[in-house]
């Protein structure tokens, strides 16, 4: 029971701290502020992190996990929906916004390399090797150069869209992207079946969050 509180406490801890730095940065956010919004104690926050920075790497060590490929009729596709999914989550789970924040910013402390974009960068790549293999791609198109493009394109993205909008449009941002960017990529037989549509990461979401009732249950 205790071992439960505690992880309940941790997950707490993390949430706010998620909240906290996704809307304020990195060095704008208090222990004070995380505190009161997780409803525990300093003591409980730095029995779980020592630091203001420990508690920011915690977070970014949760966002390494939110990827997940799902399945599609192509490689190509997959691509997309791993980059539209995050998208749609990082408007929702304070997890992804706040990583996704703390991952590009240049602040007192530079957490650059614990960020998640070149392990999503290794992800894409492998996705386009295969599409590479079945035929999906241009012969000139290289899927490690792509795959950097696409990666840096998306943070670029996600920056851009928060200071232009609260990052409210980011999934139309992603949409336009891809369509700009696979017909110099992909073969032509392609295009008309790929999905970038803005609410195809919701759609993605939506049948994981099925899948994953159905096997529960």
């Amino acid at each position: 029971m205790a071992q439960q509180r505690a992880v309940g406490t941790r997950a707490a801890i993390l949430a706010a701290a998620a909240s906290v730095f996704d809307r304020c940065g990195y060095d704008a956010a208090t222990i004070a502020e995380i505190t009161a919004r997780s409803g525990t104690t300093k003591g409980a926050l730095y029995f779980h992190f020592s630091s203001k920075e420990e508690l920011a790497r915690g977070v970014l060590r949760e966002l390494t996990g939110v990827l997940a490929v799902e399945p599609a009729d192509s490689h190509v596709q997959e691509l997309i929906d791993m980059t539209m999914t995050v998208a749609y989550r990082s408007l929702r789970d304070p997890i992804v916004g706040a990583g996704l924040r703390l991952a590009g910013e240049r602040g007192s402390v530079d957490f650059s390399e614990a960020g998640p974009l070149p392990a999503w960068a290794g992800l894409s790549e492998d996705l386009l090797l295969r599409a590479a293999e079945r035929g999906e791609l241009l012969p000139y198109a290289v899927p490690r150069e792509t795959a950097e493009l696409v990666i840096s394109a998306w943070a670029g993205i996600q920056v851009y869209a928060r200071v232009a909008a609260g990052r409210r449009d980011v999934e139309r941002r992603m949409s336009v992207l891809w369509a700009h960017l696979l017909p110099s990529v992909v073969m032509p037989r392609l295009l008309l079946e790929l999905d970038v549509a803005p609410d195809r990461g919701a759609r993605v979401e939506a049948v994981r969050a099925l899948r994953s009732v159905s096997s529960g249950s």
